[in-house]
């Protein structure tokens, strides 16, 4: 609900104009966009591309800041799941803590691939770019032509 009502410094014509713009101002700067828990489908999800290369897909995912063991990649059924569990503690030793956190997030992308071949899937991360080479499996020709009486 935060966000309905924008009380902030860059929209000063919706004001209360009752001393606490300044309270407000901190408010708003306290959960404004970079509010890390704030959950939106565009930060919940990541980019993918895919790619028919004729006897293969490419299929590529943009994951900054991802770490490979974070990534999990499966087919099942012609289905290409793509998942990324984050379990982030920052926590400190100390008993007298003043601060600490947590956070567990996750995303997963599934893309159709009709003719996908299990065997020989790779998949690389480098630079926060996940790349998966899906081979493609030859589709036996089973039409046949019928004679019309």
């Amino acid at each position: 609900m935060a966000g309905l009502v924008p009380f902030n410094k860059k929209n000063k014509e919706i004001s209360t104009n009752t001393g606490f713009e300044d309270f407000y101002n901190v408010l708003d700067d306290y959960f404004s966009n970079d509010w890390p828990f704030k959950r939106t489908l565009t930060h919940d999800t990541f980019k993918v591309d895919v790619e028919d290369n004729g006897n293969e897909y490419l299929i590529e995912a943009e994951v900054p800041g991802i770490d490979k063991k974070d990534i999990n990649v499966e087919l099942n059924d012609g289905k290409l799941m793509i998942t990324i569990t984050r379990d982030e503690n920052s926590e400190s030793k100390k008993k007298n803590f003043i601060h600490r956190e947590r956070r567990y997030s996750s995303m997963s992308r599934s893309i159709y691939l009709e003719d996908a071949k299990p065997d020989g899937i790779k998949a690389k991360l480098e630079n926060g770019l996940l790349k998966v080479v899906v081979p493609k499996e030859e589709k036996p020709n089973n039409s046949i032509t019928i004679d019309v009486e």
